[in-house]
């Protein structure tokens, strides 16, 4: 009966410590690094599951390598930036006694630096992902703050529009200034399909089917 008692007992040690408000802003760090972690590791892994699948040729060894290898990389580095940005801002705001705009703005800024500064594909994906949302909502906090007049029409529109036309145009002339998984897509889509040879790799298949 020891066991279970035992287990008993360190459970409730370490729900009372959980509930201790002393120690809140360090375990909020914790459990941060447990979220990105998972964060991390729920959105890559069907992401890389699907592209390595569609784009990557090689074994189904070397295809699974790679989906862990993604997954991993996203999840480790999302649970790192976490874990600095929410221990930056507490310290922060333990030095002042305070919170303010600039804590969070700068604790960010180091933890992107540090996790998020390194060029890889992993990065340069979830980097090139925060840009689009932030120039999004930057856009309607210049509108909400005066510095942008309010659009009398949708200008949507207009961005759909002028995004297609450059990505189209980049990829005809320009296609290495792109990131290599929009290539891939893009190829699929525009430059495969003009490529056929019979009815199996004009409907069923891409490309026609190899024979081992």
């Amino acid at each position: 009966m020891a066991g279970p008692d035992l287990i008993k007992t360190l459970l409730y040690t370490v729900n009372n410590l959980l509930q201790q408000e002393q120690y809140k802003a360090a375990l909020a760090v914790v459990k941060g690094f447990r979220n990105g972690a998972v964060y991390g590791a729920k959105i890559r892994a069907p992401h890389a599951l699907v592209m390595t699948f569609l784009f990557r040729s090689g074994s189904l060894k070397d295809k699974l390598k790679a989906i862990l290898k993604a997954t991993y990389t996203h999840s480790r580095n999302l649970a790192y930036f976490v874990f600095t940005y929410k221990g930056l801002q507490a310290l922060q705001q333990k030095i002042q006694g305070k919170s303010l705009q600039s804590h969070s703005f700068l604790a960010a800024c180091i933890g992107g630096w540090l996790v998020f500064g390194d060029n890889n594909n992993i990065n340069s994906q979830i980097n090139m992902y925060l840009l689009s949302r932030i120039l999004f909502a930057l856009s309607r906090l210049g509108v909400e703050k005066g510095f942008i007049p309010q659009p009398k029409h949708d200008p949507f529109p207009l961005f759909a529009t002028l995004v297609w036309g450059i990505v189209l145009w980049l990829f005809e002339y320009y296609p290495h200034t792109l990131q290599p998984s929009l290539q891939s897509s893009m190829n699929y889509l525009y430059h495969d399909s003009n490529v056929w040879h019979d009815i199996s790799d004009f409907l069923i298949y891409n490309k026609p089917r190899t024979s081992a």
